[in-house]
C-alpha cells in the first residue's frame, strides 16, 4: 500500500523547520555572545547530544512494535495510548525527531563549532586552519559515533523508548485531552 504526499504536512514540515531552526540558532548566538568556553562548549555538547537522542527516538518509532502497547493501554498503563499515537504515525514522528530536529541540531552544532573555533583562534593566537579541523573534527566524531551507537540501541530497545516518549508525552496537558 503505497501513501499519498500530504501537502498540507509538507507545508506543516517546512514551517516547523524554519521556526525551529531560528529558535536554535537564536538560543545559540544569545548564549554564545559573550559567553566563556565552558558555556560555549556545554552549548555545543547540548545541541550535539539534542540530535542524538532525537535520532534514537525517531529510529525506535520505525521499529516498534505495536501489539505490546496494546496490552499496555487495555490495563490503562500511563503513556501506552500515546505511544500508540506515535508508532500510527511513525513516518511523521520519524520525520520530525531525524530531519527537522536531528538535521538542524547538526547545523547549528557545526555554526556554534565555528564559532568556538574561531574565538579560540583569535584569544589563543593558534593558527585557524588547524583549530577549525581539530573542532569541527571532533564535532563530527561525536555525532557520528552518538548516532551510530543511538541507533544500536534504538534498535534494540525499541519499545521501551516509545514507552518512555509516551509516558513523558502522558503529562503534557494536551496529550491528556479526550478528542471527541
Amino acid at each position: 500500500m503505497k501513501k499519498k504526499t500530504d501537502p498540507k504536512w509538507i507545508v506543516e514540515i517546512v514551517a516547523m523547520s524554519i521556526t525551529m531552526s531560528m529558535i536554535f540558532s537564536l538560543t545559540s548566538s544569545e548564549v554564545l555572545d559573550g559567553a566563556g568556553y565552558i558555556v560555549a562548549f556545554v552549548l555545543l555538547f547540548a545541541f550535539i547530544a539534542l540530535g542524538i537522542v532525537f535520532d534514537i527516538v525517531g529510529v525506535a518509532v520505525t521499529s516498534a512494535p505495536e501489539t505490546p502497547f496494546h496490552a499496555m493501554a487495555s490495563h490503562k498503563e500511563r503513556g501506552a495510548r500515546e505511544a500508540l499515537k506515535l508508532l500510527r504515525k511513525a513516518d511523521r514522528v520519524s520525520s520530525v525527531c531525524n530531519d527537522v530536529v536531528g538535521d538542524i541540531s547538526g547545523i547549528i552544532s557545526g555554526a556554534t563549532a565555528a564559532t568556538i573555533a574561531g574565538n579560540l583562534t583569535r584569544d589563543f593566537s593558534l593558527n585557524g586552519i588547524v583549530m577549525s579541523l581539530v573542532v569541527t573534527g571532533v564535532v563530527s566524531g561525536l555525532t557520528i559515533g552518538g548516532k551510530a551507537l543511538g541507533k544500536t540501541v534504538a534498535l534494540s530497545k525499541n519499545t521501551q523508548i516509545i514507552f518512555t516518549v509516551g509516558k513523558l508525552m502522558s503529562f503534557l496537558p494536551r496529550f491528556d485531552k479526550k478528542k471527541k
